[in-house]
């Protein structure tokens, strides 16, 4: 075998877990465009959330802040995460989080200072304090890094073709006509993770990917760089400071699409916009940028971690959804130890894997 390891894909799922497995496996990370991350990992809105994703990715999230916030000496040398807090915002009753989230009231007074002006229907909101944007150009970097010092190998501009598998593993053959040989696959291809598994031989588990869009408004006020995160509790649009009297904005779309070089559609970017008007009366001067990415779900809106129930030797880790990089410490580390048959990191021990498992679609 060329490698132990092959990875298809070197986002944020792929580094990550190749960043765990470089140093005891011979691994190869096969990335299709010119350099890793290019999809949603580079098109991420960049925040930690503990209240997104439900109560079982909540696991993950959780598991992953204290990395994030103070990474191992040998990973990394500065926080990956900046604190904003985030402003749950409705009109008819205060907003609802999942139990144990860190959370308070906050009234009508003290949220006309933190938002400055907010419209008036806007009655009730609930203050997420520990909410805050991820560095994810760095924190994917650092992934990688650590996959290189490992002895791991990426390889970019590299698209899977076809991938056949024998009793003495798996050969591989790529769209540029290299051959590649390796004991275990891993699909980590985010919206493309079906379309790979078929090639594999593998069957699709439904994993679908969705587009959201973002927006850069500049508007007519400033102070805005420290703006909290700002959404709604029917989940229409968040928007949060990006410079002085600039915010990234998103009407909190999922629209199913086919996997592709994600672009906006004007009737996203106008819906976007239309909505922010009806939470603040701040003057929109102009679009500065706007841009999509895909985030890919499972039918229950789960990741999946695991070898493949059919296929032996084909080890899954999609279906990150929208919490891909906010999860990712934790969830390498939980795949890892299903990957390796080794015990789970301590970061990881009390989370039970099996709530992951590519199995438990099979029948």
């Amino acid at each position: 075998m060329d490698f132990d390891v092959i990875i298809i894909g070197g986002g944020i799922a792929g580094a990550s877990l190749g960043a765990e497995i470089a140093a005891k496996r011979r691994t190869l990370i096969v990335e299709a465009e010119d350099y890793c991350g290019y999809h949603s990992t580079g098109r991420s809105a960049a925040f930690w959330l503990d209240s997104y994703g439900g109560p079982k990715v909540a696991l993950l999230s959780s598991a992953s802040r204290n990395f994030l916030a103070d990474p191992p000496a040998d990973f990394a040398d500065t926080s990956f995460i900046r604190t904003r807090g985030d402003l749950h915002l409705s009109r008819e009753s205060w907003p609802e989080l999942p139990p144990g989230i860190a959370s308070r009231k906050v009234e009508r007074a003290e949220l006309e200072r933190m938002l400055p002006g907010v419209r008036p229907e806007w009655r009730y909101a609930v203050l997420e304090p520990a909410c805050a944007d991820i560095d994810v150009a760095g924190l994917h970097a650092a992934f990688l890094k650590r996959f290189r010092h490992g002895g791991g190998t990426v390889m970019t501009g590299a698209r899977l073709e076809t991938a056949d598998h024998s009793a003495e593993g798996w050969t591989l053959r790529l769209e540029n006509g290299e051959k590649l040989s390796a004991a275990i696959l891993v699909g980590a291809a985010g919206a493309w993770a079906d379309p790979v598994a078929e090639r594999c031989g593998a069957k699709p588990l439904g994993i679908e990917p969705k587009r959201r869009t973002l927006v850069q408004l500049r508007v007519g006020r400033s102070g805005l760089r420290d703006l909290p995160l700002v959404d709604d509790d029917q989940g229409t649009f968040y928007f949060k400071g990006e410079g002085d009297n600039s915010i990234w904005l998103s009407p909190h779309d999922e629209i199913p699409t086919d996997a592709c070089d994600a672009a906006p559609e004007e009737i996203d970017i106008a819906t976007a916009i239309d909505r922010f008007e009806q939470v603040v009366d701040w003057p929109i001067e102009r679009v500065e940028r706007s841009w999509a990415g895909l985030r890919s779900f499972a039918p229950d809106r789960l990741p999946v971690y695991g070898f493949d129930a059919d296929v032996p030797g084909f080890f899954w880790c999609a279906g990150q959804g929208g919490f891909g990089i906010q999860t990712a410490p934790a969830a390498a580390k939980l795949a890892a130890a299903i990957f390796l048959n080794e015990q789970p990191d301590a970061l990881v021990a009390h989370i039970d894997a099996a709530i992951f498992s590519a199995r438990r679609f099979s029948s």
